[in-house]
């Protein structure tokens, strides 16, 4: 069962309060954003409702207990714009005048200890991205795309990798179901032999760059070779795009379709992510698939929008990538 916690409506109206009355722009001066949401929770501005849902989500990922978390009736901008799909990045820049979400999902990165992340290439840099369908990404394998997605970590590729992902939701149609799905790590290698493990370990395999990626930097094609599980275990993989290198033994590529198979059979938990819910769980300690369930209006499924933040797992997993700080932003790293 996934943890999760309910607000209260006067809980959530308090709080959106308090984050209305920010008055830094989160686009244009993150850091000075981020020190004002840290002023908030210094001065005890925040309700103990969420001090203490953000404690139990710390605990139980330090305790390894839990890897995915949801929040119900979280405050958003009272506002929330139908973005123009052509740009929507731009179109929210426009229209988009409040910024609740925006220090809300701040707010919950520095409960949390998880400082946040962002990569220069991407959406300018932003912290606070947007998961919604762009035109040109219809029909493509990216969550900028109306489509599912298989099981996998954000920016698989990439040598800097968030720990954890932070959705948020803006504009969820309830007559469309779409649900957000995590297997951990831990999981999956119980489902595998010893010997499986040890051959996943290996520097065995590649993954391609996701097309997103590759539109904002044309040198990029795959990765370097990697394995597919590290440390107690992470894991680094994309469904459909994640293979067996060319010299890599034959043993290999029957240890990854145990992992295919453990995947398919492996307990799930499943999110369906509702305006105001946030759902918060591991990139690289997991994996996590997008499942349309029952979609009765595909032109309404399509606005549907999450705001998203990457964080790492602590300020010291932060401080081992300083030297790839962009623009002087801590956080923001590029490919």
């Amino acid at each position: 069962m996934l943890p999760s916690h309910v607000f209260t409506d006067a809980e959530r109206d308090d709080l959106r309060t308090v984050l209305g009355a920010v008055g830094t722009h989160p686009y244009r001066d993150p850091i000075a954003f981020s020190q004002e949401i840290a002023d908030v929770l210094d001065r005890g501005d925040v309700p103990a409702a969420l001090v203490d849902a953000a404690d139990g989500i710390r605990k139980d990922r330090e305790s390894g207990t839990a890897f995915a978390h949801a929040l119900r009736n979280c405050p958003v901008d009272d506002v929330v714009p139908l973005l123009d799909q052509e740009d929507p990045l731009a179109d929210k820049y426009a229209k988009k005048h409040t910024f609740v979400s925006e220090a809300f999902l701040q707010l919950f990165g520095h409960l949390v200890n998880t400082p946040l992340m962002s990569y220069g290439t991407r959406f300018n840099g932003d912290f606070f991205i947007d998961v919604i369908a762009i035109n040109k990404y219809i029909g493509k394998q990216t969550g900028y795309s109306d489509g599912e997605l298989a099981y996998h970590n954000d920016r698989t590729a990439h040598p800097v990798r968030a720990d954890y992902i932070t959705l948020l939701g803006m504009r969820c149609p309830e007559g469309d179901l779409t649900y957000t799905s995590f297997v951990s790590g831990a999981t999956l290698l119980e489902m595998l032999t010893g010997q499986e493990r040890e051959l996943l370990r290996e520097r065995y395999f590649y993954t391609p760059f996701d097309v997103v990626s590759k539109d904002n930097n044309k040198s990029l094609t795959v990765s370097d070779n990697h394995s597919i599980f590290y440390d107690e275990h992470s894991v680094r993989y994309v469904d459909t795009h994640t293979t067996v290198a060319p010299d890599a033994p034959t043993e290999a590529k029957d240890a990854l379709i145990a992992l295919k198979n453990a995947l398919v059979r492996a307990p799930k938990a499943r999110h369906r992510i509702l305006s105001g819910d946030l759902f918060t769980f591991a990139n690289q300690d997991g994996l996590h698939s997008r499942e349309h369930i029952e979609i009765n209006d595909p032109a309404r499924a399509r606005t549907r929008w999450l705001m998203k933040t990457y964080a790492f797992r602590d300020r010291p997993a932060a401080d081992r990538f300083a030297d790839r700080w962009l623009d002087g932003v801590p956080g923001r790293v590029g490919d």
